[in-house]
C-alpha cells in the first residue's frame, strides 16, 4: 500500500463558503497536523448532489500525487447509520461517508475499503448528528495523511455502496446523452466521451440538438466562433460540451443538468 502523500488533503463539500463549515473542518485537521496542506476542490457543489460531487473531484483526481488524501463530505445521510469509509484505490486515499459517491469517482472496486468504526481516530466520541464532517472525516483525514495506516482508523470492510453514471445510448441513427454539469462560466458538459463519440460517427455529418440550439460542426477552441455564440468541442477532460464564446450556455440557450443531448448522423451526401 503507497503512503500517504506527506500532509496533502483535498477538499470537496457543499458547505459553502458563506458558514463556517469550512473553516470548521480544517481547523480541526490543522490542530491535529499543523503542517498539513489543504487543497480546496470545491465547496460550492449543489447541496447534496452526490453526482455533481463526484464529477468534480473525479476531473481533480489525476492530477494529484499517490497518497494524496481526497476528503469529500457530500452527506444527505449524516446522522443515520450510513457508514463513513476510507477507499484505497491506485495508492489514493478517500474518506467520507459511504453513499456511493466514491464508487462514482472510481472505475473499478476499490483495492481495500475500511469502515470507520473506531471512535478513538475521531474528534469526539460522541459526534455531532449533524456535523460529522467535522468529528469523524476530517480527523480521521488528517491522521491518514500524516502516515497513520488505515487499518489503525478502520475496520477492513467490503461492499462499497454503488451508483453508475448514466451511459450515452448509441445506435446507427446517433448519440442520444445528457448534460451532468454545469460549470461556472455556464458550460455545459455532457456524458459523451470523445472515443464513443468518433467511433460512432465514422466521419459523417451530424446535428446536435440540445436545449434551443442546433449545432452541426465541432470547434477546437472557444474562440473559433464569434462572441455570443454557441459551439460543441472537447473539453480538457475529453467529454463533449456545449459553450458559448464570452457567454453562459446554460443560461442563453436554457440547458441545466440533466437536460437531453441528441447527436443525429447525416447521410454523407453533400
Amino acid at each position: 500500500m503507497v503512503p500517504a502523500c506527506p500532509g496533502i488533503v483535498t477538499c470537496t463539500t457543499d458547505f459553502g463558503l458563506r458558514d463556517a463549515y469550512v473553516a470548521a473542518m480544517k481547523g480541526v485537521m490543522l490542530t491535529l497536523a499543523p503542517g498539513l496542506r489543504l487543497v480546496d476542490v470545491s465547496h460550492e457543489i449543489a447541496a447534496q448532489d452526490i453526482m455533481q460531487a463526484a464529477f468534480v473531484l473525479r476531473a481533480a483526481i489525476p492530477w494529484f500525487p499517490e497518497g494524496t488524501v481526497h476528503l469529500a463530505v457530500v452527506d444527505p445521510g449524516v446522522g443515520t447509520d450510513r457508514r463513513g469509509v476510507i477507499v484505497v484505490k491506485d495508492g489514493r486515499y478517500f474518506v467520507g461517508p459511504d453513499n456511493g459517491l466514491f464508487s462514482l469517482v472510481l472505475d473499478s472496486p476499490p483495492d481495500a475499503l475500511f469502515a470507520l468504526d473506531r471512535p478513538e481516530a475521531w474528534r469526539t466520541r460522541s459526534p455531532s448528528n449533524t456535523f460529522h464532517g467535522r468529528d469523524v472525516f476530517a480527523p480521521v483525514a488528517a491522521r491518514l495523511a500524516t502516515g497513520v495506516e488505515p487499518s489503525e482508523l478502520g475496520t477492513p470492510a467490503d461492499g462499497l455502496q454503488r451508483f453508475h453514471w448514466a451511459l450515452p445510448i448509441v445506435d446507427e441513427q446517433g448519440v442520444r446523452g445528457w448534460v451532468v454539469h454545469v460549470d461556472g462560466y455556464g458550460n455545459c458538459v455532457t456524458n459523451i466521451p470523445r472515443p464513443v463519440f468518433e467511433q460512432a460517427i465514422r466521419g459523417r455529418r451530424f446535428k446536435c440538438y440540445v436545449g434551443s440550439t442546433i449545432l452541426s460542426s465541432l470547434s477546437t477552441a472557444y474562440a473559433q466562433v464569434p462572441p455570443g455564440e454557441p459551439l460543441l468541442l472537447f473539453n480538457s477532460v475529453d467529454l463533449a460540451e456545449v459553450a458559448v464564446f464570452r457567454g453562459s450556455a446554460s443560461d442563453q440557450l436554457d440547458i441545466r443538468t440533466g437536460t437531453a443531448v441528441n447527436v443525429v448522423f447525416q447521410d454523407d451526401r453533400p
